[in-house]
């Protein structure tokens, strides 16, 4: 008598089976995502890690979606996102990564400027155990060289980070998305952000291209903001949890200025029978600037406090997200045992 084989027990799909989520935002690609998206598959083919890639569509107008729509048919690695509006980078990335089920997640732009057959010169680090971010340092020609430098430039006297070029593709592990604050344009300040909190960062060289299709979305109106963007990270790192030190000191010594400049005022004035109405004024200034920047620098602290409870909360969110995505998954697989007997 034959034996038979046993049915094949089918295994649902789990964060394990992917190891690297490529996080594509792209507004306005459709020039680009087909031949992308070739490149993307013949990349994956070569590679022993598991990959999937995911486009957020982030407002596009010009048919990306239903284009998207049609490439998932021809690439089963291809997970499509959609932004019905646009909002930027930062949060495209944040929508990648709520869908993604890597943990190395890569931010990679769709203008094929950077193409993807070095993508696995990002993840390799990581997926050894090296480093837990790499970023890319561009090789070739760059319009916007200039600015990037003065960029970076400021950046790394600031921030003291240990790499060149800090605005440019990269990957990472997925601790370090739940880590980061929820901010517009974060994505820039990523490699910063991470090495303050102690996250290990390298760089590679990545060779850069002329754009394949459409333009850039970015402009020399970019750079006043991108200056405050790097005040606003540097004040949130230096002060962010303790903003009583900068507020409370600051407004402790104007109050303090003014209150030895009342006593000198005095003074002279019992002295000399003279009274000076400027030092007055400056007096009553540095008395009521003192005491606004203490009350602020307290009110910093119950919202320093607030986030931090907010933080935890994500955190212990994430766990039990992740705790119940492996029950499902264990559920799923007796399940599909018990049907196969």
């Amino acid at each position: 008598m034959s034996l038979r084989p046993l049915p094949t027990i089918p295994q649902p799909a789990t964060r394990s089976e992917v190891d690297v989520s490529v996080l594509v935002p792209a507004k306005d690609e459709a020039g680009n995502l087909p031949l992308f998206l070739e490149l993307c598959d013949a990349m994956i083919r070569g590679q022993e890690a598991r990959y999937e890639v995911i486009v957020v569509d982030d407002g596009s107008t010009d048919g990306s979606w239903s284009l998207l729509q049609e490439l998932r048919e021809q690439h089963a690695f291809l997970h499509p996102v959609r932004h019905r509006a646009q909002r930027g980078i930062a949060e495209a990335l944040r929508t990648g990564a709520l869908h993604a089920r890597g943990q190395v997640l890569v931010f990679y732009p769709a203008d094929l400027q950077f193409k993807p057959e070095d993508i696995p010169s990002l993840v390799g680090p990581i997926l050894a155990n090296e480093s837990d971010m790499v970023t890319g340092f561009k090789q070739g020609k760059y319009e916007k060289a200039f600015v990037s430098g003065i960029y970076n430039k400021l950046s790394r006297t600031l921030f003291h980070v240990p790499v060149r070029d800090l605005n440019n593709v990269k990957a990472y592990r997925r601790e370090i998305m739940a880590a980061l604050p929820m901010r517009p344009d974060f994505h820039r300040y990523m490699i910063v952000m991470a090495a303050a909190q102690g996250f290990t960062v390298t760089e590679v060289p990545i060779p850069l291209y002329p754009r394949h299709a459409g333009r850039s979305k970015f402009g020399l109106s970019r750079i006043p903001v991108g200056v405050l963007d790097m005040l606003a990270v540097w004040f949130e790192l230096r002060f962010g949890q303790k903003p009583l030190l900068a507020f409370g000191m600051l407004g402790a010594a104007l109050f303090a200025l003014g209150v030895l400049a009342g006593c000198a005022a005095l003074v002279w004035l019992l002295v000399t029978g003279q009274g000076q109405r400027w030092a007055w004024t400056v007096i009553q200034t540095c008395l009521v600037l003192g005491s606004v920047f203490f009350a602020t620098g307290l009110l910093g602290e119950q919202i320093a406090q607030q986030r931090s409870e907010v933080r935890e909360m994500r955190r212990e969110l994430s766990e039990l997200a992740a705790n119940q995505f492996e029950q499902d998954d264990s559920g799923a697989v007796r399940d599909a045992a018990r049907d196969a007997r």
